[in-house]
């Protein structure tokens, strides 16, 4: 795709109230003088994808992590797979896409200010250069608490929309209710742990996703397997950093759900190892690394894609 067609196509993105069109050069200046805003316009479409795809894996993964609704199982698959066929049993098809309004509204304006945030701190501070392993984990640490304390609040109803215990009607509602009964401090619950989960999660994945950029020869990024090489080192990235915040991801899930109960994060630490063992640290460990793999190295290899189309890199 040129970038004069990705320009005509967000038009639309840049209508006044009006509702009359700002022209095609209008729109190009603003892509050519605001890097930036490429930056965030590539990371939503890439973030709207990719959360869509997997969202029924983040709902397993939440339904899994919540012991109401936890099934019994000899191991995490199988496990998997009996909340998956509950879900298409009791809720059908469309149950798999429970909270995916929460999801769509955090992952797509997250991502975007993630790969913003991301574009311009590599603009300001590595121009012309790639980053060393420990400025990558940096960079992408930075960029992603950003986001993450911007959208706690969205986050935070996701997870309950997800858990499938509260029976909110919409995100408006689900936010005005919480700040109602809980205050500001339902609207942050669980920040804390969830800036461990992501921000390690991140940096972890940006470096191990640079790192096996430059095993790849530069050529291949320039010809058709372009896209699957982005994948596949994306994958790769995508399962060792996944593994590394497992625990952080279970912490972040029990104080989300249940804001009351726990006072802290190192009560939560206390009870989820009272009550599972070191292996309750790692529940709904499949389905998150499946969908974290799979959603990173997607949206990357859309990003990538698309900033190239658009001049961007």
């Amino acid at each position: 795709m040129q970038t004069e067609d990705i320009n005509e196509n967000i038009n639309v993105i840049f209508q006044p109230p009006g509702g009359h069109f700002v022209p095609p050069n209008s729109t190009k200046t603003i892509l050519q003088d605001y890097p930036m805003v490429k930056a965030f316009l590539a990371g939503s479409f890439s973030g709207t994808f990719s959360t869509i795809l997997f969202q029924p894996l983040d709902l397993v993964k939440t339904r899994l992590q919540n012991p109401t609704t936890l099934l019994s199982g000899n191991n995490g698959g199988s496990r998997m797979v009996a909340v998956f066929a509950t879900i298409l049993q009791q809720e059908h098809l469309r149950g798999l896409w429970r909270g995916m309004t929460p999801s769509i509204t955090r992952c797509v304006p997250g991502v975007g200010l993630y790969f913003c945030s991301l574009d311009y701190l590599k603009t300001q501070y590595f121009a012309d250069q790639t980053p060393r392993p420990l400025e990558s984990v940096a960079l992408g640490m930075i960029a992603r608490c950003m986001s993450g304390v911007a959208l706690i609040p969205i986050t935070v109803v996701k997870t309950r929309f997800e858990s499938g215990v509260y029976g909110y009607s919409g995100v408006a509602s689900a936010l005005r209710e919480i700040y109602r009964t809980e205050g500001l401090r339902g609207m942050t619950c669980g920040l804390i742990p969830t800036l461990f989960r992501d921000a390690p999660f991140s940096g972890l994945y940006l470096m191990f996703y640079t790192q096996t950029k430059l095993l790849v020869p530069g050529e291949v990024f320039d010809s058709s397997l372009a896209s699957p090489a982005h994948f596949t080192c994306g994958i790769t990235a995508g399962i060792l950093a996944s593994v590394v915040t497992q625990p952080a991801d279970v912490l972040k899930t029990k104080m989300q759900l249940y804001p009351n109960k726990f006072k802290g994060l190192w009560s939560v630490v206390v009870y989820v190892h009272g009550k599972y063992g070191a292996q309750g640290y790692f529940k709904g460990m499949v389905p998150r690394m499946l969908r974290r793999t799979l959603m990173a190295a997607m949206a990357w290899t859309v990003y990538e894609r698309v900033s190239k189309s658009i001049g961007l890199k």
